[in-house]
């Protein structure tokens, strides 16, 4: 149990890769609610911060590959474009537990950063309209807010418009 603490204390695979990288970013804990039913709203509300800030990350399998895409928690991701910003030609949403299983995060926690597998990002082309975005940082209850460039450089991202707006 004490090494559990230990390892908290210490931060999530997503801070430590920021860290050691000297990224500025900023954490943001708060209460998480289990019975929410959409963690990235819920990030959005209880941090003040509009939805079009908060982005949440998807894993989705691109021809057989894996895949992460990082889009606002006010839409939804477009798996069409997902594909075409790759070079893929389909693409779905990946089982929960290979997404879970590859990157080391659970679900609803899932970072772009830090993780277990370095899979391929695209970012949403809407993160380079804020100064700052927040994403996972590796567990429900805490997000790390940084700036858009360095969300992807850190994980080699490619930006494309790859979120569909709410109608």
């Amino acid at each position: 149990m004490a090494k559990k603490q230990k390892k908290q204390a210490a931060g999530t695979p997503a801070t430590v890769a920021l860290t050691a990288a000297g990224t500025p970013f900023t954490l943001h804990a708060y209460d998480h609610d289990p019975a929410s039913p959409s963690y990235g709203e819920e990030a959005a509300e209880a941090l003040g911060v509009p939805a079009e800030r908060v982005f949440k990350t998807l894993v989705a399998d691109v021809d057989g590959e894996l895949t992460v895409a990082v889009v606002p928690v006010a839409g939804q991701l477009d798996l069409k474009a997902l594909a075409a910003a790759v070079g893929g030609k389909r693409a779905a949403m990946a089982d929960p537990a290979a997404a879970e299983r590859t990157t080391g995060y659970v679900r609803g926690g899932i970072s772009p950063l830090g993780q277990r597998k370095r899979l391929r990002t695209v970012l949403d082309a809407s993160a380079s309209e804020h100064g700052t975005v927040c994403v996972s940082a590796g567990r429900r209850g805490l997000e790390v807010e940084l700036a858009p460039a360095d969300l992807a450089a850190l994980t080699g991202a490619v930006l494309a418009p790859i979120g569909r707006r709410p109608s």
